[in-house]
């Protein structure tokens, strides 16, 4: 492991022991039955969960993940007495923008194997080479590689801390940044510390306190956010309790169970993307188990909790009106979507609201070519 501010390139391999291991936990997989209702009523289809397993342990190719994963340039430095993983790929353009890609829970730098060649290489998808960004892409710490067992624990005010400082040690005084999910908070809190290095952040998820204080009920779209959001509250936030609450207590079923561990991430891709009911109508089995696989073998599950603990026990991580040009795609699944005029609340340079036509939470995995197209138009004006 680097030490000090050393960067160091690095390839994934994972030990063959360690893929036999897991078709091994596959093969004895103990399932649960299903309450005699409606599938997915309940938590993950039994059903499903049988393809799922059967389709992991005897078709799945974790090394044709693995390659898709070091296809692009990868490295390894040390922040905070922490190992950071992450991608870097230069863009092919003129003059490519910086642009950090922050990821979320249940995702991974997967998310970003699809997008990052056409933010990288827009002319090899027909767009314009003057749009191209060099791409820096880490494993949030206690996420995938960003991970050694007994770590520290961080929060997004850490996070954030970690990623500027990855930032100007790979040489970018100034660069835009983008993320949905966690990576939408770490966006928006680095535009808060660091104002003066970020041309403009993008955000697919806005990352709005999650209450009814300041919804305006007089109006319409604040009267459906608020319809919106009691059902969130009361169906929907479960694992949000129990991983900001007793990280620990499920970490051992999670880390000791693939079955558990992709019961409990599946069910999140399909509430959360534009699949219809079906993840694997919008996403193939083998990219969905290449992200799950990232944190089985990487052992991370219980570490990547920490944002949801450190959120339920500390104060709201966004507490100062952002100046910094701003620019959101609101797609039709999303989790939640405030309103616009409840986001210029917090932002204060709305510069691009794009509502899009097709597209969820994992909009990197479900809609590459859109949010690529979305980031190139909105940081456009912006280099």
């Amino acid at each position: 492991m680097p030490a000090d501010a050393t960067i160091e390139p690095f390839r994934l391999h994972v030990h063959d022991r360690d893929i036999a291991d897991l078709k091994t936990r596959l093969r004895l997989t103990r399932f649960p039955d299903q309450a005699p209702e409606a599938p997915w009523a309940f938590g993950t289809d039994l059903a499903f969960m049988h393809r799922v397993v059967e389709h992991w342990r005897d078709r799945f190719d974790w090394r044709a993940e693995e390659a898709r994963l070091n296809a692009f340039p990868q490295f390894m430095t040390e922040i905070d007495g922490i190992p950071v993983h992450f991608l870097h790929v230069a863009g092919k353009g003129p003059n490519p923008m910086p642009l950090l890609l922050s990821h979320g829970w249940p995702g991974s730098v997967f998310e970003f194997l699809d997008i990052i060649p056409r933010l990288t290489d827009p002319a090899r998808f027909g767009g314009d080479p003057a749009d191209a960004f060099t791409v820096v892409a880490p494993s949030l710490p206690g996420y995938g590689l960003s991970f050694r067992p007994g770590q520290k624990r961080y929060d997004l005010a850490m996070i954030v801390a970690v990623f500027a400082e990855l930032m100007q040690r790979l040489g970018y005084p100034r660069y835009g940044a983008q993320g949905g999910d966690w990576g939408s908070f770490i966006t928006s809190r680095l535009a808060c510390d660091h104002p003066d290095r970020l041309a403009g952040i993008h955000l697919n998820l806005l990352p709005l306190r999650r209450d009814t204080a300041g919804i305006d009920a007089r109006t319409e779209d604040e009267t459906r956010y608020l319809t919106e959001l009691a059902h969130f509250l009361k169906e929907n936030t479960g694992y949000q309790w129990i991983q900001g609450t007793r990280p620990q207590t499920l970490a051992y079923g999670l880390t000791d169970s693939p079955a558990g561990l992709a019961a409990w991430i599946l069910e999140k891709f399909r509430a959360w993307s534009d699949c219809k009911g079906d993840p694997t109508s919008i996403l193939s089995l083998d990219r969905l188990l290449g992200n799950v696989s990232f944190y089985w073998f990487t052992g991370t599950i219980g570490s990547s909790f920490w944002p949801y603990y450190a959120r339920m026990h500390g104060p709201w991580p966004i507490g100062a009106r952002i100046d910094v040009p701003m620019g959101y795609a609101q797609f039709p699944t999303e989790i939640l979507k405030p309103p616009r005029s409840m986001a210029e609340r917090v932002y204060a340079d709305i510069r691009r609201w794009s509502v899009m036509p097709e597209g969820g939470h994992f909009a990197a995995m479900e809609q590459p070519e859109a949010l690529a197209h979305e980031i190139a138009a909105f940081f456009r004006g912006l280099r």
